[in-house]
């Protein structure tokens, strides 16, 4: 399943929405429902779960020489190591329930 470019903005901006509210959660943690947290917990979690299948995905598409190149890229990036973007990238199923810790 390819993203188009709408679809990926659409997943950014609940992405950066939920990081937004659950920054407002540490300023003033009383001012939320426990409904409410586990709303802004739920969406923080379905962002970074669809940006990470898409970013699989895509992935996928390239041959192992353009794999093996961006795995080495990102792991000299200095966010994260290369082990951490093998695992998220393509240890495991493209599509998963959680985000890559």
């Amino acid at each position: 399943m390819n993203h188009s470019a709408a679809d990926i903005d659409a997943m950014c901006a609940l992405e950066d929405y939920s990081h937004f509210r659950a920054e407002l959660v540490e300023i003033s943690p009383e001012s939320f429902t426990i409904e409410e947290l586990r709303e802004i917990l739920d969406d923080m979690i379905r962002s970074k779960v669809a940006l990470e299948d898409s970013m699989r995905e895509h992935f996928a598409t390239l041959e192992e020489a353009e794999q093996t190149e961006l795995l080495d890229m990102l792991g000299s990036s200095g966010y994260k190591d290369r082990s951490w973007w093998y695992r998220m990238l393509m240890d495991g199923p493209v599509h998963r329930e959680f985000p890559t810790i």
